[in-house]
């Protein structure tokens, strides 16, 4: 059991060796972590909460949530950045792992906790609103069919439209626009309007 609960193991914590509870790409980042190389601080969900998730019928394991909230705080001591602030926004990826590798199989949601709000803090701390913008486009798409099972062309559609554009191609401040203005008449490019896309999808 680790500081965080029986589930949840920091990278600090995490054994590097013990490939089948942590899977081969936290391995690795334990590893690196261990040596004193830039890793930024992570959590790892480890196999035995993924083993009992299916022993229960796909249902989550009593506790698994309240040890990946503590996590999540554990995240933001370290950083300094907090999950859903509008100013310094904690930004994680969620990437999925196996004790042997399986290339094509596993899935990675980047940048998670990005929305309507922390976009522009985001903007305003990389001094860059075009890719603050593209990168919350990119993490909406990928939720979207990965978690949501929305399909990608529908993410598709209005960055077309906007690629499109001749006047839109020039410059980055009227990519920005662009894209700042994809968002605003687009729905499904919010967290809401995904979940309504998801809807009108299931139902058809």
């Amino acid at each position: 059991m680790g500081s965080l609960g029986k589930y949840v193991l920091t990278f600090e914590e995490a054994d590097p060796d013990d490939v089948k509870l942590i899977g081969g790409k936290a391995s690795s980042l334990v590893l690196m972590t261990r040596l004193g190389l830039p890793v930024p601080p992570g959590i790892i969900i480890t196999t035995k909460a993924c083993r009992e998730y299916y022993d229960k019928g796909e249902k989550l394991p009593e506790g698994l949530m309240d040890e990946v909230t503590r996590g999540i705080k554990y995240l933001e001591e370290k950083t300094g950045y907090k999950l859903g602030d509008p100013d310094k926004p904690l930004l994680v990826s969620v990437r999925s792992g196996a004790a042997v590798s399986m290339p094509g199989m596993m899935d990675t949601v980047l940048n998670v906790g990005l929305n309507d709000r922390t976009v522009h803090g985001l903007a305003k701390r990389i001094n860059n609103e075009h890719g603050a913008y593209d990168a919350y486009r990119r993490f909406l798409a990928m939720f979207g069919r990965i978690v949501l099972g929305i399909p990608e062309e529908e993410f598709n559609k209005p960055l077309r439209r906007l690629s499109g554009s001749t006047a839109l191609r020039r410059t980055r401040k009227y990519r920005s626009r662009g894209l700042r203005n994809s968002w605003k008449s687009t729905s499904r490019y919010t967290l809401r309007g995904l979940v309504r896309c998801l809807m009108i999808h299931g139902s058809s």
